[in-house]
């Protein structure tokens, strides 16, 4: 009898937990679920004989300790910063570990130890990153043996709400991931490659640089780069291409919405704002723009050459942005108050349905002719706790942990699941949730 232990039991945990409860009594495994909430983890086992709840805090030494060395894997959902504190327990316990994060600088450095342990340290096996590096690559290696050359790939993802949730919700988006991430997305410089030059976009210019991006039978949507293109040139194998870009989708309007919200500051996590136990929404936003005696939207609509009555200024004021109801907060940063004031419009409601869409374009050469590929995944949320983003984020990186015990993964040490060990029979088993990648050639 082995044991998988999941840290974390937030929202994209639904799916992943029941998927490896579903496959316990065949493994056979124990599931044990960790969180520093043991009645959220006890929620997510409900009445599975193969499950157990605990409560779990990584900062709490013994504790940590204590519940990984009666792991054989250990999936960690938490933060993202917190991966290496399970990693080292990990280390000193010789368990594998699994997640859906981009691998950080600390992680890879865990590379050599992990090798020589024989464990594997699996990141970024989740939606994005994860379906999508494994989808494209399963693409790239099959243009490959064609004999064909790249010339350009283009990948963009985007979690987004289904055309019948919250019709008159005019962003099209709700928090269907953790909302801080939201928040904070596109922090840093965005790195590409475009027709064979290096591209770079600060934040500031982040949201108004747009891809359009059409997906049959869904119509149209708007992506912006996403972090470190560059760096996938290697993993992918594709030095030497011309256009290489990651992005981020939105529906059409909604970056011009929030560029105004990054604009003003509102996204600014550095410090802690003053009043804030007074404060109104509409106070949080007049705390950002000048003095002058007008309406705060007039204010607005002045700074930014956008009309009073324009598709932005209906995003911000839906949201309650310009509203005198108070925040709810006793201290925050610029970010964690605009968190707090969109959870309020943007939280999933009961019934409502989220949205996964994501699309890869591949140009390329075959017997002295130009092609091309597009090819799309989408897919559509249950309900408000079994969502598509539950799913996608889920699903992979527990299939990835039943084939690990089942043998079928031989990789060691710190990894990314672009090779076929991994990609060929994670996409297969994502199909029979209806979990697929649709390819068209030109």
């Amino acid at each position: 009898m082995k044991t998988i232990l999941v840290l974390g039991a937030g929202r994209s945990s639904s799916s992943l937990i029941q998927y490896l409860l579903q496959h316990a009594a065949a493994g056979p495994w124990t599931v044990v679920v960790g969180d520093f909430s043991e009645a959220a983890a006890r929620e997510k086992i409900g009445t599975s004989a193969h499950g157990r709840a605990i409560a779990f805090d990584i900062n709490n030494e013994a504790q940590s300790s204590a519940a990984i060395q009666e792991a054989d894997v250990v999936i960690s959902l938490m933060p993202a910063t917190l991966h290496p504190l399970v990693a080292r327990h990990c280390l000193r316990w010789n368990k594998h570990l699994l997640n859906a994060s981009y691998v950080s600088d600390e992680m890879r450095s865990y590379h050599a130890e992990a090798l020589s342990k024989g464990l594997l340290f699996l990141n970024e096996c989740g939606l994005d990153p994860g379906i999508d590096h494994m989808s494209a690559l399963q693409v790239i290696d099959g243009i490959k043996a064609r004999g064909g050359t790249l010339l350009s790939f283009e990948s963009f993802t985007g979690g987004l709400i289904a055309p019948e949730t919250d019709p008159e919700n005019p962003w099209r988006y709700k928090f269907t991931w953790n909302p801080r991430n939201v928040v904070m997305a596109g922090q840093g410089t965005a790195k590409f490659l475009q027709d064979g030059q290096y591209k770079y976009i600060p934040y500031q210019q982040l949201f108004q640089r747009l891809t359009t991006v059409s997906v049959p039978g869904y119509g149209d949507y708007e992506g912006y780069a996403n972090r470190d293109s560059l760096k996938y040139l290697e993993t992918y194998g594709l030095q030497g291409i011309q256009t290489m870009v990651r992005g981020t989708l939105r529906n059409k309007g909604y970056c011009h919405a929030w560029n105004v919200l990054v604009q003003l500051g509102c996204c600014d996590d550095t410090y802690a704002m003053e009043g804030v136990a007074e404060m109104t929404h509409r106070g949080f936003v007049n705390a950002f723009v000048e003095a002058p005696a007008a309406t705060l939207q007039e204010k607005i609509a002045a700074m930014f050459h956008i009309s009073r009555e324009g598709e932005e200024m209906k995003r911000l004021q839906w949201s309650g942005l310009f509203s005198e109801e108070n925040v709810g907060l006793a201290s925050g940063t610029p970010a964690q108050i605009l968190e707090h004031i969109l959870a309020k419009k943007w939280k999933l409601n009961p019934g409502d349905k989220d949205l996964i869409v994501m699309w890869h374009r591949f140009r390329f050469t075959l017997a002295g002719k130009e092609k091309e590929i597009q090819a799309h995944l989408v897919a559509t949320g249950e309900n408000e706790v079994h969502t598509a983003m539950a799913k996608t984020v889920g699903l992979p990186v527990g299939i990835a942990a039943k084939l690990l015990l089942e043998g079928k993964i031989k990789t060691r040490g710190v990894a990314i699941p672009v090779t076929k060990e991994f990609y060929d029979p994670i996409l297969e088993a994502l199909a029979l949730y209806g979990i697929r990648l649709i390819e068209t050639e030109y």
